[in-house]
């Protein structure tokens, strides 16, 4: 197992509209949480995104942190 932390983080929102990214009032975000890999992440962006589904406009995304930390994936910064 790599001892490489590979952080991602999971939140969403409501949508202006379905065409667009634009969430509609940033205060009212919801951040779920920074996870240790994708797999944990995923699993709670499954669980807020099933708990939601009755808002169309509700959005949940996973942010591969690691990616924006470490670009060129060398573990430096």
């Amino acid at each position: 197992m790599s001892d490489k932390q590979l952080l991602h983080l999971v939140f969403g929102g409501e949508l202006e509209n379905l065409e667009e990214c634009n969430f509609r009032n940033l205060d009212d975000l919801d951040i779920v949480g920074v996870f240790p890999d994708y797999a944990s992440a995923e699993k709670a962006w499954r669980a807020k995104a099933q708990a939601t589904v009755d808002n169309a406009h509700m959005r949940y995304f996973v942010v591969h942190m690691h990616k924006l930390l470490d670009p060129d994936g060398d573990g430096k910064f």
